[in-house]
């Protein structure tokens, strides 16, 4: 793990009162009323693809977000769709069934095989969920009005049920031990609530633990309320509130664990890496106090203080949100300044004139997914099928023959979630190796030191906040007798800040306000604040940007349809709100995917750095898994090559290593001459991108070759 100490001795902040919890509650069981549930039913002009991802989504937002687990599972469900589709294909290659069937029916086998694998892998994944009792029952009933039969778990391979069945018992075993702890947990009923995706067990080496103690935001500071204090301010500090509850309205421990901190481990489905205890892709650590790039730390921190600022419309400040004028950034940048003409249409955009106050708020409420979050990923799922049904063409790629929108929903859901859960053991496995801050502790830390711009002000302290007006400014005698700093502490810092929800959310609004620096607030509700896990990277910004790549290379055009997506915001739920209807535009879904990293921003989230570093992870992470998967939709999958390295160990035996592709099967063949002949080693299952093998004999002259298959 890479960390840069913080040297500073810490000061400890005086107490003031509003919640306060000590140790922990028990998570009450919660179970919905029947009557209180709008289900999901499945619609005739879908196809039976997008009515099963309908009711994933519908699944997803009935449960505790777990954004890189519900990854996971879009992903294990789309690839029951593509199999059990591509058991009736001759190109196309499966990803964990190879089986190949031959029907009078093809589109009706097809239906009926994919909505048994999914139904199977939907009723295993719902025993951990949040309302497992509600899906448990429900489940049959959806699938009954798929118009299947739910009882029918034959295995026979001459009947598409039998198919269906087999495609999810190869599905769910490639699944079930990649490192997710899926096992490790306890299912619905045998205990109730279900406990999902635990971490390892206590004196496990890999088991998370907590450097920092935990941080009671409704406390003056970054105390737990018994004055422990925070230990290393470069390294996240988990939150303990009273009353929590998660973003889809579940009661929550009020001290936050570590959601995936299992996750660095978890087996991805194209990336690659030769460390195990390694992130995936390596953006390099964040920006820390104290360090080499300690200037940057605090512009990140200026940053976030800047957008809670802008969390209002008293200040009567307009942005135009047409993609005339914002959007069409280079990767890693904030640069853009939107586009000339619609790319697509080629006529001119037309303004569309905001009060900056309610565009910050729309977006980070709308990215944030609102009360019944699909996590991010459920997000770009919803975004893919409205995408899909404004196209009146469906061609792979872009290219070539125009394919049903059967074939089209399977092999978009594959690549999406292929891009998304690849982005979720990305992201997470930053988050766990570096550990990194969440802007609430050290704004407050660094604002309770003091100012760093001027020794010769008071409240100087080197590790302090940098002053600006207007935004961070030192409290004086004479600025409280003024008004500016009313019933603010002369000698602390001042922020001009969103100063928290209010009590009255639905007829209120807060504003900004000048508050103490040790009180400041992230623009969340008062039973959230932040989410339970480190902050670098923005997961948002990775999920996003590694789902634009995927839309972008599946539709063959980076632009929404008709040059113009948009998403209309009437109401807010952090406080009362917009004053008008905003209606968030972007033209590209690289545009819609900045939006999302920017949103964590002005949410108090995630520093610029955050969002940065996600979107450079969420480009390669979606790059690779995009191409692929349209590999395997080809079945030039099946003749992938491979680069070996050779390396002569100490003992006289011989490793060979060598890449390779998840699911495919590798022999290494050895020979004492080039022309042969060659002896094949035993078949390996590929379960990770690098394989290694070190049991060959050494010999004077000896040519080594590796050959993949489809079977064992």
């Amino acid at each position: 793990m890479h960390t840069e100490p913080t040297s500073d001795p810490i000061r400890k902040n005086a107490v003031w009162r509003r919640l306060s919890v000590v140790g922990t509650t028990l998570v009450a069981t919660l179970t919905l009323p029947v009557q209180a549930i709008e289900w999901y039913t499945p619609k005739a002009e879908y196809s039976v693809a997008r009515n099963w991802n309908e009711r994933m989504l519908e699944g997803i937002r009935m449960d505790t977000p777990h954004p890189p687990g519900q990854a996971r599972n879009l992903f294990s469900f789309s690839v029951c769709m593509y199999d059990a589709w591509a058991a009736f294909d001759t190109n196309s290659v499966g990803f964990a069934y190879r089986g190949k069937h031959s029907v009078p029916d093809i589109e009706a086998a097809r239906r009926e095989a994919i909505s048994h694998a999914v139904y199977r892998m939907i009723v295993e994944r719902h025993a951990f969920s949040r309302t497992a009792t509600n899906q448990v029952a429900r489940n049959p009933e959806f699938m009954a009005l798929m118009g299947y039969d739910p009882t029918n778990e034959s295995r026979d391979p001459s009947t598409a049920a039998g198919i269906g069945n087999r495609v999810y018992d190869a599905v769910s075993a490639w699944f079930r031990d990649d490192g997710s702890r899926q096992t490790a947990g306890t299912p619905f009923p045998t205990a109730n609530p279900p406990v999902a995706y635990p971490d390892y067990p206590v004196g496990h080496p890999r088991r998370y633990v907590f450097v920092n103690p935990p941080m009671n935001p409704f406390l003056h500071g970054i105390n737990d309320g018994t004055n422990n204090t925070v230990v290393d301010v470069n390294l996240w500090q988990r939150l303990i509130v009273a009353g929590s509850i998660d973003q889809n309205g579940f009661p929550q421990n009020p001290l936050q664990g570590y959601l995936g901190a299992q996750w660095q481990w978890v087996r991805p489905f194209a990336l690659s890496r030769t460390d195990e205890e390694r992130p995936w892709i390596d953006p390099g650590p964040p920006p820390f106090l104290g360090g080499a790039r300690d200037a940057e730390f605090k512009e990140n921190l200026v940053a976030v203080i800047r957008a809670s600022s802008q969390l209002t419309t008293a200040d009567g400040v307009q942005v135009d949100l047409s993609p005339n004028a914002i959007g069409n950034n280079t990767l890693g940048a904030n640069d853009g300044h939107g586009y000339t003409v619609n790319p697509v249409t080629g006529q001119p955009y037309a303004p569309n004139i905001v009060l900056r106050g309610d565009y910050t708020r729309a977006l980070t409420e709308y990215w944030a997914d609102g009360p019944s979050s699909e996590t991010p990923p459920g997000h770009w799922n919803t975004i893919a099928n409205r995408v899909s049904d404004q196209m009146s063409i469906h061609r792979i790629a872009g290219t070539g023959p125009e394919v049903s929108r059967l074939e089209w929903d399977v092999k978009l859901y594959f690549t999406l979630n292929a891009s998304l859960f690849d982005a979720g053991c990305a992201a997470w496995s930053v988050k766990r190796y570096y550990n990194g801050w969440r802007p609430i502790t050290p704004i407050r830390y660094c604002g309770g030191l003091g100012q760093c711009s001027d020794p010769r002000l008071p409240s100087y302290h080197t590790n302090g906040l940098p002053l600006v007006d207007g935004l961070i400014e030192l409290v004086t005698e004479e600025t409280v007798a003024s008004g500016r700093h009313t019933g603010l502490t002369p000698g602390k810092i001042a922020l001009l800040s969103w100063p928290g929800q209010p009590e009255d959310p639905a007829n209120e609004t807060s504003g900004v306000r000048w508050v103490h620096a040790e009180d400041w607030m992230t623009y969340q509700k008062k039973t959230f604040v932040t989410p339970g896990f480190p902050g670098y990277v923005s997961g948002h910004s990775t999920f996003s940007r590694a789902a634009a790549e995927a839309m972008t290379g599946f539709t063959g055009s980076r632009w929404f349809p008709n040059g113009l997506g948009s998403t209309t915001i009437s109401k807010l739920v952090n406080e009362n709100g917009p004053s008008a209807p905003v209606v968030l535009q972007y033209a590209s879904y690289f545009d819609a995917a900045d939006q999302v990293g920017l949103s964590r921003i002005w949410g108090g989230i995630h520093p610029p750095a955050d969002d940065i570093a996600g979107r450079l992870v969420g480009a390669e992470s979606g790059r690779r898994s995009l191409a692929l998967a349209l590999k395997f939709f080809d079945g030039s999958v099946a003749n992938s090559s491979s680069t070996l390295a050779i390396r002569r160990s100490d003992d006289g035996k011989v490793e060979v290593r060598h890449d390779a592709v998840r699911s495919l099967y590798y022999r290494l063949e050895s020979a004492e001459a080039l022309t042969g002949p060659f002896t094949a080693g035993p078949s390996q299952l590929a379960l990770e991108a690098s394989l290694s093998t070190t049991n060959l004999p050494s010999a004077s002259t000896r040519f080594i070759r590796v050959s993949s298959s489809l079977v064992p």
